[in-house]
């Protein structure tokens, strides 16, 4: 009889992490420079940040087939911005987000066939195939805002939240790049978390999960005491162009790219840590590699056989518990019934 070898292994239940010290701005204290990272949140993390990834590079091939058409912002190298600010606060907590928003929406709670069937333009979309890659919504989270801190608007907004000691926590994922212009052409000074004044402001490194959640809890506990408001700078980086009419090679060169995916790409990071911490093994984060892609594929199927919303439907949703009524179209003998 052939004899089998069971090789057990005994994981770490946690790890303790230097993460980088953050910039602060009118503040007494700081965000820790010390997090530990439990091996259930790593693999929670990873895989989260693994889904992030792919679903993006799968709206990208959408995208390139004329599967998805219309406005299109990926959000590939700054998965650990979203799901760090997840990790730091409660599912309760209300998040609005600009238009690169894919990743918050799944963060927030929805699935991938949602995210994606709302790209393609289907029923089975979070928005009934109505909104989009920039109208995306689920339970407290409002995303998808196209106008992306319009500077008088945000400056009103920061005095008035200052003003009534909102609890509100302004963010600003600074990806290096406004649409083809870098931060350095476009601001006599880029220290975007200090632009709040008498906002107290903290600089995060945003390629980093644990770094990002740990800013974020801070940021939360400062809010929830009732001092009022805090603006966070997330230093991170997008891999594809501004949107996808944007092949992101004209204004930063393909050596910039790579040198951040080589060295600073929060998914490896996050890898790293756990295989030479014991938290997880190679196989192990391989398998959740392997789920993630069936995941995805299955979700693009539904996404593409789905049907589309009939005509008819056009007007629905426009406001929230009205009674019907009739909105005009293309002309005024074209009239739609709109239902809540």
């Amino acid at each position: 009889a052939g004899r089998v070898l069971l090789a057990a292994r005994n994981f770490a239940n946690d790890a303790s992490f230097d993460i980088k010290k953050c910039d602060v701005h009118r503040l007494e204290d700081e965000p820790p420079t010390t997090a530990v990272l439990t091996r259930e949140e790593g693999l929670k993390y990873y895989k989260i940040m693994q889904t992030v990834r792919r679903m993006e590079l799968k709206a990208d091939q959408l995208y390139k087939q004329k599967i998805i058409r219309g406005f299109c912002h990926l959000y590939d190298g700054q998965e650990a911005c979203c799901v760090g600010l997840e990790a730091g606060i409660n599912p309760t907590d209300h998040v609005i987000t600009a238009y690169r928003a894919h990743g918050f929406t799944y963060t927030r709670g929805l699935p991938v066939r949602e995210i994606l069937a709302e790209l393609t333009g289907r029923r089975g979309g979070c928005a009934k195939g109505k909104g989009g890659s920039m109208h995306m919504y689920a339970k407290n989270f409002y995303g998808g805002n196209g106008i992306v801190g319009a500077q008088g608007q945000i400056f009103e907004t920061y005095n008035m939240a200052a003003l009534w000691k909102l609890p509100c926590i302004f963010i600003c994922e600074n990806n290096r790049y406004g649409m083809g212009t870098s931060v350095e052409r476009a601001a006599a000074s880029t220290d975007y978390y200090k632009r709040g004044d008498f906002i107290p402001g903290i600089r995060v490194d945003g390629m980093d999960v644990l770094c990002v959640r740990e800013a974020t809890k801070f940021a939360a506990a400062y809010c929830r005491s009732g001092k009022g408001p805090m603006l966070m700078e997330l230093q991170t980086y997008r891999y594809h162009g501004h949107s996808m009419s944007d092949p992101g090679v004209s204004y930063r060169t393909r050596e910039e790219i790579q040198e951040v995916r080589s060295k600073s790409d929060p998914i490896m990071l996050l890898k790293d840590r756990m295989v030479n911490n014991n938290l997880a093994s190679i196989e192990e984060l391989k398998e959740i590699d392997v789920e993630v892609r069936k995941e995805i594929e299955d979700a693009a199927q539904f996404a593409t056989a789905d049907p589309e919303p009939p005509l008819e439907e056009l007007g629905n949703h426009i406001y929230c518990r009205e009674p019907p009524f009739e909105v005009r179209g293309a002309n005024q003998w074209i009239k739609y019934k709109s239902v809540s």
